[in-house]
């Protein structure tokens, strides 16, 4: 005679795969109840295996904008850029797909695979190339599509990037397959991926001076609630380096200084065509403190 207690973990798997197996016969679950079985899990899925469960369940139910990465922050190629400038940016940003540009950024005339374009440069001679040949097709989707329909696109054309656009045909973003899977198994980091950085992080200027540097993709909102400010995003941007830039007008050097909102903002750090990084301290003398 076994006098040995039953096992709440075993009962547990049974309770939770009976309830599993009644829902896939004759009792179908709600998407929401199959995540409640989820978490209310006590062995029988791995963490792992819980958190990709769940990032499929989710999948279905997100949208392109939700996920999509922001025309703020695309990196893109422009038409009748030189070769060498078009080298800089694929090396800089390790990307391997990029939109090409006409006039904007509303004007995408294609996609350049990095490997094209190297292919392209190894063979250049002394006359000026044309890449035109070279250009893929772009997939346009709406901000509304979900993921789970998007992924099964990227599947059947073997397309790993579209762009997004809002419903006046604008361009708002793009969306990698790299994106979508990332929302399933979570995040996927490569060589090229840099080390998480902090939007904003108590500095000292070169005077030795209390400042904040904020990275340029911070948004608005995150740095009004750091510092407490009101600075608007009424404009066609919604970070502190599209700020900067449309309040100059252009693209700044570094070292270039706005005064804006009660801040004064120096930029530090800035690429051929985007600003990295500004140096920020208050206009008045009043010294710099770290937010709670």
């Amino acid at each position: 005679m076994n006098d040995k207690p039953p096992s709440t973990t075993g009962s547990g798997k049974v309770n939770l795969l009976r309830r599993v197996i009644r829902a896939i016969k004759d009792e179908p679950l709600s998407r929401d109840q199959i995540q409640d079985l989820l978490q209310e899990d006590k062995g029988v899925f791995a963490p792992e295996e819980k958190d990709m469960l769940s990032g499929v369940l989710e999948v279905a139910e997100t949208q392109v904008r939700e996920v999509m990465v922001p025309r703020s922050q695309m990196i893109v190629i422009e038409k009748d850029q030189p070769i060498d400038e078009m080298l800089d940016v694929i090396i800089s940003s390790g990307h391997s797909r990029f939109p090409v540009i006409g006039q904007d950024r509303d004007e995408i005339i294609g996609i350049l695979l990095a490997k094209d374009l190297l292919k392209l440069f190894g063979e250049r001679k002394d006359t000026e190339l044309q890449f035109d040949k070279f250009l893929r097709p772009a997939a346009v989707i709406p901000e509304s599509k979900r993921l789970d329909t998007l992924l099964k696109e990227f599947r059947a054309s073997h397309n790993h990037m579209a762009i997004v656009v809002d419903e006046y045909g604008g361009v708002s973003g793009l969306l990698t397959i790299e994106d979508v899977l990332e929302e399933i198994v979570g995040e996927i980091d490569d060589e090229h991926d840099q080390e998480d950085e902090e939007d904003i992080k108590l500095d000292t200027d070169a005077a030795g001076h209390p400042c904040h540097t904020v990275r340029a993709l911070t948004r608005i909102e995150d740095f009004n609630e750091y510092f407490g400010s009101e600075l608007t995003e009424e404009h066609d941007y919604d970070t502190i380096g599209g700020l900067v830039m449309h309040e100059l007008g252009r693209l700044p050097r570094p070292g270039e200084l706005l005064d804006y909102g009660g801040f004064q903002f120096r930029v530090t750090r800035a690429e051929s065509r985007r600003i990295d990084a500004v140096q920020v301290t208050p206009s008045s003398t009043e010294a710099v403190v770290a937010s709670d």
